[in-house]
């Protein structure tokens, strides 16, 4: 069988796509909300809440997802998720009342939890040091292109068939994909037939240990893992930065129809463009994190000086936002804070794999995600009780930039050299 150089690449493909139909998924409540909640006469509070169910079981499942990317490898993970989450999106369908899509909306992030926790396992097991970033970058930026997609395609199914009937749609792709990656992927290159000893042996280049199938890697206790400071740092930092996210993922809609007073075809529209360039932030925040490593040889220094910079512009960004009174100018701050939002996105990744061995990133990605996540459960129930309370979003803004600014100076601070990093390169 003729065995390629650059399997690698395929593999990543079906990454970015994974998390494309991921962020539709996700987002598909929030641009149908408007239909829901005229038909349920749901109030803030209440959308807040089911906002919020989601994550109870997505923050769970990121690190029960890892821990298994760990133990029995990414393929069958990944697969079983979007099988799982897939399903679940099109039950969305059948939701009838408050209670209903609660526990849907519940079940539905435990079917999403394992997805980026593994994925970044897959990049951590298929890419050299090198690319690392950049590959990172290029799979995640499936999750905004997701996002900038989920306004058009929801809204116009919405528009033509109904609400119900975009969920149904979507869970079909997740579905056709889940069977393409079991037929397609493996866990590990060298468990690949069509992968070349060349390949393999250029994704081991750098690494202290080659890399290890799930049968193979040694057995470390679960709190020796998580309990690094560099892991649960990162994981504190990752919560400021996922509350700015699930605040504009949730809300934004909402606010420009609330406050703004834009009709729901032009927020499906308008809501595209912040995804759009977050799209080209994680893209140039991976292969910026990669260049600054082989100009200067600091792999930490490459992760810390690209987040914390455009952490800091992002949360500032997103506080002016709630300040702006004209509608145009609140979107294009909103979209110049979400790029730099995404630009930050890869670093946390980065610093997650070098922080520990690669059989250990599952485990730890799936904690500081899961730890992240629980800003998820915070996020839209407080911004719906501040709204309900405040009869205005400049304090939901406000809030969270200031969490922003919080997340980077944890990193600039507390974030140093972890044992098992690599040393440094000469500069290029």
């Amino acid at each position: 069988m003729h065995k390629k150089k650059n399997y690698r690449w395929t593999i990543l493909t079906m990454l970015f796509i994974a998390m494309i139909i991921n962020y539709v998924d996700r987002a598909a409540l929030s641009i149908a909300m408007p239909f829901i909640t005229q038909e349920y006469h749901l109030t803030p509070s209440e959308k807040g809440m089911i906002f919020s169910s989601f994550f109870i079981g997505y923050a769970l499942f990121c690190f029960v997802g890892g821990y298994l990317a760990d133990r029995y490898g990414p393929k069958r993970v990944l697969t079983y998720a979007m099988s799982g989450w897939s399903i679940l999106c099109g039950l969305t369908a059948l939701a009838f009342n408050f209670w209903s899509l609660l526990i849907v909306r519940a079940l539905f992030g435990v079917g999403e939890g394992p997805v980026s926790t593994t994925a970044n396992k897959t990049v951590n097991n298929w890419f050299p040091i090198k690319e690392r970033a950049r590959a990172i970058g290029i799979n995640q930026a499936g999750g905004p292109l997701g996002g900038a997609l989920a306004g058009p395609i929801v809204g116009f199914l919405a528009l033509w068939l109904g609400w119900r009937a975009a969920f149904i749609v979507m869970a079909v792709l997740g579905l056709i994909w889940a069977v393409c990656w079991f037929r397609m992927a493996t866990s590990t290159p060298q468990e690949h037939p069509k992968v070349s000893a060349d390949e393999i042996a250029l994704i081991n280049a750098e690494r202290d240990v080659p890399v290890m199938t799930a049968a193979e890697a040694p057995r470390t206790p679960v709190l020796e893992i998580i309990m690094q400071r560099s892991v649960l740092v990162t994981g504190v930092s990752l919560f400021c930065y996922n509350y700015i996210l699930y605040f504009f993922m949730t809300w934004f809609p909402s606010y420009l129809i609330d406050a703004k007073g834009i009709d729901l075809k032009s927020m499906s529209i308008v809501t595209s463009l912040p995804w759009l360039v977050g799209t080209v932030g994680f893209l140039c925040g991976g292969m910026l994190i990669d260049y600054i490593y082989k100009r200067t040889g600091k792999q930490l220094f490459s992760r810390k000086v690209v987040l914390v910079t455009c952490l800091l512009i992002a949360a500032c960004c997103i506080a002016l936002t709630g300040q702006v009174e004209d509608v145009t100018q609140s979107v294009v701050v909103m979209t110049v804070a979400i790029g730099f939002l995404m630009l930050t996105a890869p670093a946390y990744w980065s610093l997650i794999q070098d922080a520990v061995p690669g059989h250990q990133v599952g485990t730890a990605g799936g904690f500081m995600h899961g730890l992240a996540n629980l800003s998820g459960i915070v996020a839209p129930t407080a911004t719906g009780i501040i709204i309900q309370t405040s009869g205005t979003y400049a304090s939901g803004f406000a809030l969270a930039g200031g969490l922003g600014i919080l997340g980077a100076l944890i990193v600039a601070i507390f974030v140093g050299q972890p044992k098992s990093l690599t040393p440094s390169l000469s500069p290029a």
